[in-house]
C-alpha cells in the first residue's frame, strides 16, 4: 500500500522523531510511504478560533494534495479529527464538499490505522519501562479511539502499562484553548500531571504530541522525572 502521511506543524518542527519513527515502522510493514512537504497545517487553529474562511484556505491546500491518496495517516488525533471529522462540516456547501468527504473516509490516525485497518498489533518493539497513557481529547471523543493504543502497547516487550485514575481527562492543552485561558490550561494540566505520578510510571505515551508538550513542559516546571514520549517511538524501539 502506498501511505501519505500527515505530519502536523508541531511534529514537524518541535517533535521530528515522531515522524521518523511512522516511517520507520510502515516501511518495516512493507508499505511504501510519502510524506509531502508542501502540506504542514490543517487548519485547526483558526477553525477553532471561528475564523473559517481563513481556515478553508489552509484547509484547501490539504484536500488538492490528498485528493487522489490512497490511505493518509496522522501523526495526531487531533489533526486525524479536523480532516476526518470537521473538514466536511468545514467544506458543507463550497465546491469541495464532495473532496472533504471523500478525504474523510481516507485519513486515520496512526495507531488506528496499524490496528484496525493493518490488523497488526505486534511490531516487535521493546520497551523496558513503566508507562501510562493519555487519551488526547480529540481522538478520544472525536475519532473514538482508546482500544487500539493499548492494544499495540500490550505487546511491546518490557512494558509495563499502569492506567492512570485520569486518562480520559483533559490535559488542558487544545491549542489556542492554553493561549486564551493559560491559567484554566495550568491548572487542568497540573491535575493530569498528579494523576500520572501516581502511577509510579517512568513515561506518559500518547498519540499527541501536542498534550505531551503541554504536560512535559509543566513536569518540567515541577522537577519531575517523569518523562512523555508519544506512542510512534515506542513502537520504533527495538
Amino acid at each position: 500500500m502506498k501511505i501519505t502521511l500527515f505530519i502536523p506543524c508541531f511534529v514537524d518542527t518541535l517533535f521530528p522523531q515522531v515522524g521518523i519513527s511512522m516511517v520507520q515502522i510502515l516501511e518495516k510493514l512493507g508499505h511504501r510511504v510519502e510524506c509531502p512537504e508542501e502540506v504542514a497545517c490543517c487548519g485547526q487553529p483558526a477553525f477553532n478560533s471561528g475564523c473559517w474562511e481563513e481556515s478553508r484556505l489552509v484547509a484547501a491546500n490539504v484536500l488538492n494534495r490528498f485528493k487522489d491518496a490512497e490511505a493518509v495517516v496522522v501523526a495526531s488525533g487531533s489533526c486525524g479529527a479536523m480532516i476526518k471529522v470537521f473538514y466536511p462540516e468545514l467544506f458543507a456547501k463550497t465546491e469541495h464538499a464532495t473532496n472533504a468527504q471523500s478525504l474523510s473516509q481516507r485519513v486515520w490516525e496512526f495507531s488506528d490505522f496499524l490496528v484496525s485497518k493493518l490488523g497488526v498489533t505486534d511490531l516487535g518493539a521493546r520497551f523496558p519501562a513503566k508507562v501510562t497513557f493519555h487519551d488526547g481529547c480529540h481522538g478520544l471523543r472525536e475519532l473514538g479511539i482508546k482500544k487500539s493504543p493499548r492494544a499495540l502497547l500490550s505487546k511491546v516487550r518490557d512494558l509495563e502499562l499502569i492506567e492512570m485514575k485520569d486518562a480520559e481527562t483533559c490535559c488542558g492543552f487544545g491549542g489556542t484553548f492554553a493561549a486564551k485561558f493559560p491559567m484554566i490550561s495550568t491548572a487542568m494540566g497540573e491535575v493530569k500531571c498528579a494523576s500520572a505520578q501516581q502511577t509510579g510510571a517512568d513515561y506518559i505515551v500518547s498519540n499527541d504530541s501536542s498534550c505531551l508538550m503541554h504536560v512535559q513542559g509543566l513536569l518540567n516546571r515541577q522537577g519531575k522525572p517523569l518523562k512523555t514520549i508519544h506512542l510512534a517511538e515506542v513502537l520504533a524501539q527495538q
